[in-house]
């Protein structure tokens, strides 16, 4: 019933779908020279080898797997693997990270014909879905055709978990999907066994076993030359509201600390223009990295508002806020600045992060703050303290070191699905790309 409903809906609405789209691409969140993919049409040719289609929403998702990836190709000789993705930013780090025998291409988006079209041409001898991005259209398509598929690195958020149990049976459905579910922690393996997931697995967290976000060397070699002599804070992956407590912690600090230096790397750079007339109404100078603006002696805010760049950024940085934590959204990714040397501050909203931020605090790596005030206090105190900075700063490593035994763990539980991969390459087939828009 549900499923049915779902698709008319997304068949009939494919005009307001595809305005949607070019609203997107207008403001930099889509790729105008790879729009056919949004659609379903392959940019690329099939492998002859067999194939492996991994999906994973964005960048984190997609920083998580990147072992997992090297891992599968050199145990898969014959194999290759498609990575899609939905961001423009996911994409970018594809084009930077990926091995030889990875390639990617954007996700298309849920409607039923776009779905057909990709399934048909890729047709992939196994689906690893990273996460919690249960599309019906997609995974509908998977099990007409038999696709065997694993959800691995399961992440149900409160929210999700709690709007999925008022449809039990849907949700049931879409996750009979996938032959097993491989959930990071005990907490995770309940949500997926409360909506109706058999084989669930725990392994581990993938993002426990990702490097460190990449970064251009020549770049982070100029910019800290620019910010070295400078007290320095970050405000990273900044939702609307927290912008403005940066921009009053700045003006707070400023006489104590000269030359202060804030940096505000919005989670949405599109925002970059709206952030940077807020703080210039203050009276503050402002240098966006998006026009090529350059650090000068007077800059109060450097305004990272470029996409994929936050490998660069957090390394400018000791003293790094994760946004997301102080406004209802349920915080951002917490182990990447843990792997870049920063000691971390974080809000009371880190739902989606709860057992990392834990640990952060247990090893004494981050500290929760209740508001603006008390954010302002722990920048201040971190400011004045280097060593305690620099201590957080090197706590945090303890974090990541686990993490080749959790690639193990996950490619053990797939076994089954990859030994049919063995048994000799596909012939090739360019599908069918007619299906209809």
């Amino acid at each position: 019933m549900m499923m049915g409903l779902y698709r008319i809906v997304t068949t009939v609405a494919g005009p307001l779908i595809s305005r949607h789209l070019a609203k997107r691409a207008r403001s930099g969140r889509e790729d105008p020279e790879r729009a056919a993919e949004r659609r379903g049409a392959a940019g690329l040719v099939r492998p002859s080898d067999k194939l492996i289609w991994l999906h994973a929403a964005s960048v984190g998702e997609t920083v998580s797997v990147m072992p997992l990836i090297e891992r599968l190709l050199k145990n898969n000789p014959a194999c290759q693997i498609l990575v899609t993705t939905g961001t423009v930013t996911s994409a970018k780090l594809c084009g930077d990270m990926l091995p030889d025998g990875a390639f990617h291409q954007y996700a298309p988006v849920d409607r039923p014909a776009w779905v057909n079209r990709f399934l048909d041409h890729w047709q992939p001898d196994l689906a690893l879905w990273v996460e919690s991005e249960l599309w019906p259209n997609l995974l509908d398509g998977i099990r007409r055709r038999n696709i065997p598929a694993a959800l691995i690195n399961t992440r149900i958020s409160a929210r999700s978990h709690r709007r999925w149990q008022r449809f039990p049976r849907f949700a049931k459905s879409l996750l009979g999907t996938f032959n097993v579910c491989l959930a990071p922690d005990d907490d995770q393996a309940t949500r997926l066994r409360d909506l109706g997931a058999t084989h669930i697995v725990v392994t581990g967290n993938l993002k426990d076993a990702a490097g460190p976000l990449p970064v251009d060397r020549v770049e982070l070699l100029r910019l800290t030359g620019l910010v070295a002599a400078r007290p320095v804070w970050l405000a990273a992956s900044t939702h609307p509201g927290e912008e403005a407590m940066a921009e009053h912690i700045h003006e707070s600090l400023k006489p104590k600390f000269t030359g202060l230096l804030t940096i505000i790397a919005p989670r949405h750079p599109e925002r970059g223009a709206e952030i940077a007339q807020g703080l210039e109404k203050s009276g503050l100078v402002v240098a966006r990295r998006s026009l090529g603006h350059e650090i000068q002696e007077n800059t109060d805010v450097y305004l990272a508002d470029t996409l994929g760049e936050l490998g660069l950024i957090y390394r400018l940085a000791t003293i790094a806020f994760v946004g997301g934590s102080l406004v209802p959204h349920g915080g951002q990714n917490l182990r990447e600045p843990a792997r870049l040397h920063c000691a971390i501050l974080f809000g009371r909203h880190v739902e989606n992060f709860a057992s990392v931020a834990d640990q952060l605090i247990a090893i004494g790596a981050g500290r929760k703050v209740s508001d603006d005030d008390a954010l302002k206090r722990a920048v201040s105190a971190l400011l004045m303290e280097p060593d305690a900075a620099q201590a957080m700063a090197e706590a945090g490593k303890r974090l990541t070191g686990h993490g080749s035994a959790i690639v193990d763990a996950v490619v053990d539980t797939l076994a089954p699905q990859l030994a049919p991969l063995h048994e000799g390459s596909q012939e090739g087939s360019g599908g069918d790309d007619n299906a209809s828009a």
